[in-house]
This record gives C-alpha cells, sequence and structure tokens, in this order.
C-alpha cells in the first residue's frame, strides 16, 4: 500500500492549514499548495484495472504514408535486420481491423531497428485517444518488439488524462500485412493498472 513519506506529510499539513509557514516548507518545495495536495490525494485513490483493445494501421508506402525514415547507420542497408534504421509514425487507431473501422486515436513516436541478428524494433510509442471512454488520454507504449514474434509484450509505463500514473503491458501481434501497398495492421491488447478518478474534481 502506498504511503505519504514525511516531507509530503509536512507539505500537506502546511498547505491545509490557514497560515503557511516557509520555513516549516523549505526552498525545495516550489510546487503551488494546492496541487501538491491534489496530487496526494491522487495517489491515495483507488486503482482500476482496465484492458484495451484495439488495431494499429502502419502505412509504410504511398503518398498518405504514417510511417517515415529519419534516419540510418552506414550498414544498414546491407544488414538483414535493417539495423540502424530509425523511423517516426503517426498511425491510426481504430476499434477494428478494417481500414473503415471506428477511429479510436493515433499512435506517435519513434521505432529504432535495434536487432542485429533478429528483426526487432525498440519502440517508444504514446496511443493518443481522440473517441470514445478515453478521449483526451494517452498511455505510453515502451520496450523491445521482435516483430516476427507471436504475443510480443511491450511495458506501459505512464499515461495521461484517465491513465495518470498507468503501468501495465501491451500484447501485440501482426494481424495482416500486403505487400503490395506495404501496409500493415497491428493488433493491441493493453491490461493497465490505473488510478480511478471518478472524485477528481479537474
Amino acid at each position: 500500500m502506498w504511503k505519504l513519506g514525511d516531507s509530503f506529510r509536512k507539505v500537506i499539513k502546511a498547505s491545509r492549514s490557514k497560515k503557511q509557514n516557509p520555513d516549516e516548507l523549505g526552498n525545495e518545495f516550489i510546487i503551488p499548495k494546492t496541487d501538491v495536495v491534489k496530487f496526494a490525494e491522487f495517489l491515495q485513490s483507488r486503482k482500476k484495472i482496465v484492458k484495451l483493445h484495439c488495431y494499429i494501421h502502419e502505412a509504410m508506402g504511398g503518398t498518405n504514408a504514417t510511417v517515415w525514415d529519419v534516419g540510418r547507420t552506414a550498414i544498414t542497408e546491407d544488414s538483414p535486420t535493417m539495423f540502424g534504421q530509425v523511423r517516426v509514425l503517426d498511425n491510426a487507431i481504430t476499434a477494428g481491423p478494417e481500414k473503415e473501422s471506428e477511429k479510436l486515436g493515433r499512435a506517435q513516436g519513434m521505432i529504432s531497428s535495434t536487432g542485429m541478428e533478429e528483426c526487432a524494433v525498440t519502440m517508444n510509442l504514446s496511443l493518443w485517444f481522440t473517441s470514445g471512454e478515453y478521449s483526451g488520454s494517452a498511455l505510453c507504449l515502451v520496450g523491445r518488439n521482435p516483430i516476427e514474434g507471436k504475443d510480443r509484450e511491450v511495458a506501459v509505463l505512464g499515461g495521461t488524462g484517465a491513465f495518470r500514473m498507468a503501468r501495465g503491458y501491451a500484447v501485440c501481434n501482426s494481424y495482416s500485412y500486403d505487400v503490395a501497398s506495404n501496409y500493415g495492421v497491428v493488433e493491441y491488447t493493453i491490461f493497465v493498472v490505473a488510478y480511478s478518478q471518478d472524485d477528481d474534481s479537474q
């Protein structure tokens, strides 16, 4: 169970008092007192488990491509795993695997080919939801992704909005890939523990 440290307790106690003594807080506490109290109370709110299921569309070719190269090493072209390739992306997130499925948001970030002997990328993605229950919130996914494997796991290391301080993991699988158009769809099942904000007055 999460507990407040002594310094944090002192900040909250002084912040809630009618007269705040600067000597009691110290110079290191520069956050407005109302924000300190709100954050501390947020950390003590109950937790909830959230499961998300969605699809991310990777358009890697054509005029409407959403994945673009931004860097390569001297050996990338000769590497069987494209080692050293760095790409940025802004992919669509949908409820189903079809292009016409309900749009849920965008997957934005960077992926780098970091496996010299195996096709694996290191990814840093923000899943930004623009519709539905979690509209305006985001999840941060990071980790190693061996793209030819099954049930590949990456970590969820935070988020914003409904997913503030979220922790968990995502399981991804390649759903489809069209060679002619260089278009792929990846299925994501995400499990996160997040703080309930039902009583948050933000």
